[in-house]
Parts: C-alpha cells; sequence; structure tokens
C-alpha cells in the first residue's frame, strides 16, 4: 500500500549514506520530494531533500509535531528526536494515517 506524504510522517530512507535509518517528514515539496530530518545527525536547520522513491514511507504520523509543522511553530532537534523514538516502538502517540 502507498501512502501519501505528510509532514510529521516516520520513514526509512531505503538509498544513499543514510539508509536504514529513521526520519521525520518536515516538509513536502511535491510529489517528488520532500525535506527529512532525524534530529541527531539530520538537523531541523539543514533539512534533507530526499526523492520519495529512496524512502519507504510508514502510516505512522506524530499529531502533535504535525501540528507544529503545518502551523509554522518552532520545532526543536529533541522534538524530532523524542516522536522518533515513540513512532518507532509500540507506543503511546502513534496515530494511523488512513
Amino acid at each position: 500500500m502507498k501512502y501519501a506524504p505528510v509532514e510529521g510522517m516516520l520513514c526509512c530512507s531505503s538509498a544513499g549514506r543514510d539508509r536504514k535509518r529513521y526520519l521525520l517528514i518536515v516538509k513536502v515539496i511535491d510529489s517528488e520530494y520532500v525535506y527529512v530530518a532525524d534530529g541527531d545527525i539530520r538537523r531541523i536547520e539543514n533539512p534533507k531533500k530526499k526523492k520519495l522513491k529512496h524512502l519507504r514511507l510508514t502510516p505512522k504520523t506524530d499529531a502533535a509535531l504535525q501540528e507544529k509543522l503545518l502551523k509554522g511553530m518552532n520545532v526543536t532537534d529533541s522534538d524530532i528526536r523524542k516522536a522518533i523514538a515513540v513512532l518507532t516502538e509500540k507506543g503511546d502517540g502513534i496515530t494511523e494515517e488512513q
């Protein structure tokens, strides 16, 4: 099943140096590209432009972080790291995108 990319969505890189790393989509550019960050190596101040075909999208999103990103509020690297930690394990705060 293919998912539409949205801000705050968890994804896993399938190509490049960051292969097998979990990332969060911080901005959707168009139907082919997104900006991603992990809050550790790839910080929010300098997100990576990545092709969607090089990402495995998941249905998991962080609702609070998604709201911040969509409203243009300040998002920190620690917010991104915490969201990735919660979304990669079976924890609270996970919403399934339909």
